[in-house]
């Protein structure tokens, strides 16, 4: 009976020890995790990659104090672009050239105002720009009586200039005028001059202007009876004289 309650006691102890190692072995927490495949990790061995990270490094895209870095610097903008000056017009006649001989029409009327007496005694010459282009005439006229149809023949007056000189613009098509003041004959018929010099009768006369050639011209309603070969004239003028 001894034999067999020795017997009964080492069996039941090898049963309590048996059923400690399953309890010990069934306890979370123990000394290592379940790998799955039966094997054992030990503890601390295993780390998660978020807790691998170093604790305060800087993410990327980020500065260490904590600001945050452009992907790409931005372009400087670019100023606007500069306008063309606009080109600037010319001066009104500053470009025009002199207007010449075959641009002109030169016509003489007899002029309101003049002296009294029996001759003609002043004349308006009128220059019209026929050409299509705006031209410029200037200073004081010059002029003689025609000679019979040749130039050679003409004859000179005396000018005695009257006014300041200017330029004149002339655009296609406009005028502009000077004035002729004769000495005036006097008396009827044939007439006399004060001077005691006989009165001479032309029936055309030449008026030239610098740069602008020589210019026959007749009166609209008669000749030019004169004295002593004198005249007094105007200078070119954009206003008609009376």
């Amino acid at each position: 009976m001894r034999y067999v309650n020795g017997m009964r006691g080492s069996v039941m102890a090898v049963v309590v020890a048996s059923a400690a190692l399953v309890v010990a072995g069934c306890q979370p927490g123990g000394g290592g995790s379940d790998t799955g495949d039966g094997g054992v990790t030990p503890s601390g061995a295993v780390s998660s990659a978020a807790s691998s990270a170093t604790p305060g490094a800087p993410k990327p895209g980020s500065s260490a104090s904590g600001s945050s870095t452009p992907s790409a610097s931005r372009p400087a903008s670019s100023s606007p672009a500069a306008s063309a000056p606009p080109t600037s017009a010319p001066a009104p006649g500053g470009s025009a050239a002199t207007c010449s001989a075959g641009s002109l029409k030169a016509t003489a009327r007899q002029a309101a105002v003049r002296p009294s007496g029996t001759g003609t005694g002043a004349a308006v010459v009128e220059f019209t720009n026929v050409s299509g282009r705006t031209c410029v005439l200037k200073g004081h006229p010059t002029v003689a009586g025609a000679g019979n149809g040749s130039p050679e023949m003409n004859v000179p007056l005396t000018v005695k200039p009257t006014g300041a000189a200017a330029r004149v613009t002339v655009a296609p098509g406009g005028k502009a005028w000077v004035k002729l003041t004769f000495v005036q004959v006097q008396g009827e018929a044939d007439g006399y001059c004060v001077s005691g010099s006989a009165p001479v009768v032309y029936p055309t006369m030449v008026v030239g202007l610098s740069g602008s050639g020589a210019h026959q011209v007749a009166l609209d309603d008669g000749q030019f009876a004169e004295c002593d070969d004198t005249v007094t004239v105007t200078a070119v003028s954009a206003v008609r004289p009376s």
